[in-house]
C-alpha cells in the first residue's frame, strides 16, 4: 500500500538549517530529516546540503516520488526556477536552484518563495483548505506573506508579490533592513521584539523578565516573552499587545487593497496565540473600511512547525 501511495519531497530552505520531508498527498510527514544549511560557506556548501539531505530520502525505496518542491527566502522565478539574493545567504546572488536539483535527481523541480509556499500549504492542508481567498502572513526573524485568490497564489508582475513586511506604517518610521522607513517588519520582526523587550525593561522592574533578563543577562527569545504573558506578566502581554496592534493597521491596509478579509497568522511569533490574534482583529477592524469591518477574520496557521516541509511538498501537487 505504502509503495503505491504518491508523494513529494518538501524541502524548507533556511539560513541555519534545511528542513527535508516526504510527505503525501493528505499532508501527513511520512519521513523527516534535518541538516545544517551551511550558508555561511557560500553557495556551493548550501546546493550540496540540499543534495545530501534529497540523496538520504530517496535512499528509501518504499515511496512513490512525484516531485520535489523547494521553499527558499528571497525572490524566486517559478519559470527559471531561480533563487535571488535571498537573506542570511552570503554571497548566493541569482541560482537556478530548480534546474541544478533536477538536473541531478532527474526529478521534477518546483521552486518558490517559502512564504508563498506556506500559504499555498495552508491553501491544500490547512486553515485555507475551506476558503476562496485570504492573505497569510509569517511573523519570524522577518515579516514575509502570501497572497491567495480564488484559489490561487498571487505572485505579481516578477513572483514577488506578498512582502506584507515592507509596508510602511510609518513614514518617518524606524529603518528597515530593506532601506526604507517604518516597515512593518521594522516593528515586528525577531530582533525588533526583542530590542523593544530590552529597551523598556528598566521602566518595568516588577517583570518577571527584569529579573531574567537585566540581572542575569540571560538571551531573550520570544518563547520566553510568551511563557511571562501566560503566567500574567503585564509587561510581557503589552509587548504582545502592541506587536498585534501594529500587525494590524499594516493588515489593514492589505485589506483595503485586496478587498480580503481573512488573514492567516504563521511563522513562530504567532505562537504568541490568542493575545495576538485579538489585537490584529481590533487593529484591523478599526483601520479597514467600513464595509470590511463585520467580515474581518483573523486565523492561527494550521501547519505550525511543518509548514515549511508541507508548504514545499504542496507545491508538488498544486495546480500551477
Amino acid at each position: 500500500m505504502r509503495k503505491n501511495e504518491k508523494c513529494a519531497i518538501g524541502i524548507d530552505l533556511g539560513g541555519t538549517f534545511v528542513k527535508f520531508g516526504i510527505v503525501n498527498q493528505s499532508g501527513k510527514i511520512l519521513k523527516k530529516i534535518i541538516l545544517e544549511s551551511k550558508a555561511d560557506k557560500g553557495t556551493t556548501s548550501v546546493v550540496k546540503q540540499i543534495k545530501k539531505g534529497i540523496n538520504e530520502l530517496l535512499s528509501d525505496e518504499g515511496f512513490k516520488i512525484q516531485g520535489i518542491g523547494i521553499g527558499a527566502p528571497g525572490i524566486v522565478s517559478l519559470k527559471k526556477g531561480t533563487v535571488e539574493h535571498p537573506p542570511n545567504f552570503p554571497g548566493w546572488g541569482i541560482i537556478h536552484l530548480g534546474n541544478i536539483i533536477k538536473k541531478e535527481f532527474g526529478i521534477k523541480t518546483f521552486v518558490e518563495n517559502d512564504a508563498n509556499a506556506a500559504a499555498i500549504g495552508e491553501l491544500m492542508f490547512g486553515m485555507g483548505k475551506y476558503l476562496k481567498s485570504f492573505v497569510m502572513i509569517t511573523l519570524g526573524t522577518g515579516v514575509g506573506g502570501g497572497i491567495i485568490l480564488n484559489k490561487k497564489i498571487y505572485r505579481g508582475e516578477f513572483g514577488a508579490a506578498g512582502e506584507i513586511g515592507h509596508i510602511s506604517i510609518d513614514v518617518n518610521g524606524a529603518k528597515c533592513n530593506c532601506g526604507s522607513y517604518g516597515c512593518i517588519e521594522a516593528y515586528a520582526g525577531n530582533n525588533y521584539l526583542i530590542n523593544r523587550v530590552k529597551n523598556k525593561l528598566n521602566d518595568n522592574p516588577e517583570s518577571k523578565l527584569f529579573e531574567l533578563f537585566a540581572k542575569n543577562s540571560e538571551p531573550l527569545t520570544p518563547k520566553i516573552i510568551s511563557e511571562a504573558a501566560e503566567k500574567g506578566d503585564k509587561f510581557a502581554i503589552s509587548i504582545i499587545e502592541e506587536l498585534g496592534t501594529n500587525v494590524g493597521y499594516a493588515m489593514a491596509s492589505v485589506s483595503n487593497l485586496l478587498d480580503v478579509s481573512t488573514i492567516i497568522v504563521g511563522g513562530g511569533v504567532s505562537a504568541f496565540g490568542k493575545t495576538l490574534l485579538d489585537n490584529i482583529h481590533a487593529a484591523m477592524k478599526e483601520r479597514v473600511l467600513l464595509s470590511m469591518k463585520g467580515r474581518v477574520k483573523i486565523l492561527p496557521a494550521k501547519l505550525k512547525n511543518e509548514a515549511g516541509i508541507k508548504g514545499a511538498s504542496s507545491l508538488v501537487f498544486y495546480s500551477h
